[in-house]
């Protein structure tokens, strides 16, 4: 496999770093596939699941979005999207991204991968590019924030007023993501959450550029993110044609164990998205792609895609 490291400017003037992951040698190419990773991680991490899907004949890009990796720069800069309208920026790089994609690839399908964060990015993004595009994978995805996200959004507010936007929340990565690890006790680490295999946990705590606490201002605009995109005005924006899978372990505190899952799923089946459906991993919790059974998934989502290209 061959990675390309790119990069292009964003329509406000940040230079968004990329990757291109090929097959070294002469295939006919299936299609392509974009991927939008998670918060407090970069694409990077994506390596292994890019090699799985080049072997079955796509083409692999993904971007690390603002205020994370190689487009942060630098671990002071991760955690934090823009002075304002954040989440929409980042929405916009990933369109930006998807029209690189297609113009390098004439005539090929082209599917977005996301995971976590990256799924719900994904889900503004089809509000809007929905038909660019001939397929989605949520991976790792949850359900409305309800009133305890309105309550996180006045508790960030307030923190803004006080401290300013690039002030890293210690609160909110509490309220946030304090509770993910509850159900996994006696827990070994403070990331026991993400996967069963410690390896790939220890991976993540040793780097850099993964877990660190976010700024204010970045769950301010993400909180406004996931309000909008869970509004039925807005889901029934996606187009109807467009197919979309959802994958998720069953452990996954993201997805309330399969219940934020389900009810998003049942949005999209009531506001007439024809092809939705899911798949849930027993036992597996949030990184379903560094989990023990990530061949079992990595051959899904190539089989779902083969289905749809």
């Amino acid at each position: 496999m061959q990675k390309i490291d790119f990069s292009f400017t964003s329509t406000d003037g940040v230079v968004i770093q990329a990757i291109k992951w090929l097959k070294g040698d002469s295939v006919d190419l299936k299609g392509a596939v974009q991927i939008a990773h998670g918060m407090a991680e970069h694409i990077e991490r994506y390596g292994d699941f890019a090699q799985a899907l080049t072997n079955a004949g796509y083409i692999v890009y993904g971007n690390d979005h603002r205020g994370h990796g190689r487009t942060a720069g630098s671990c002071e800069n991760v955690g934090y999207f823009a002075d304002q309208d954040g989440w929409d920026h980042v929405v916009e790089d990933m369109y930006q991204l998807t029209e690189i994609i297609k113009a390098e690839n004439q005539n090929l399908p082209v599917f977005i991968f996301g995971h976590s964060m990256g799924s719900f990015l994904t889900r503004s993004y089809i509000h809007q590019y929905g038909d660019l595009i001939n397929g989605v994978i949520l991976s790792g995805t949850g359900g409305k924030p309800g009133l305890l996200g309105n309550a996180a959004l006045l508790v960030v507010k307030r923190e803004i007023k006080r401290n300013g936007r690039r002030a890293r929340s210690k609160r909110m990565d509490r309220l946030s993501f304090g509770s993910f690890n509850k159900a996994f006790a006696p827990n070994r680490t403070a990331f026991d959450w993400l996967s069963r295999d410690k390896a790939q946990v220890d991976q993540y705590i040793a780097d850099p550029y993964c877990g660190e606490v976010f700024t204010a201002g970045f769950f301010h605009d993400m909180l406004n993110g996931l309000i909008a995109l869970n509004k039925k005005v807005n889901t029934a924006k996606i187009p109807k044609a467009l197919p979309i899978y959802f994958i998720s372990g069953e452990k996954d505190p993201v997805g309330n164990n399969t219940k934020g899952v389900l009810a998003t799923y049942q949005a999209f089946r009531d506001a007439g998205i024809k092809d939705v459906s899911y798949k849930f991993y027993p036992d597996a919790r949030h990184e379903i792609l560094n989990e023990i059974n990530k061949q079992e998934v990595f051959t899904d989502v190539v089989t779902w895609l083969n289905d749809h290209s």
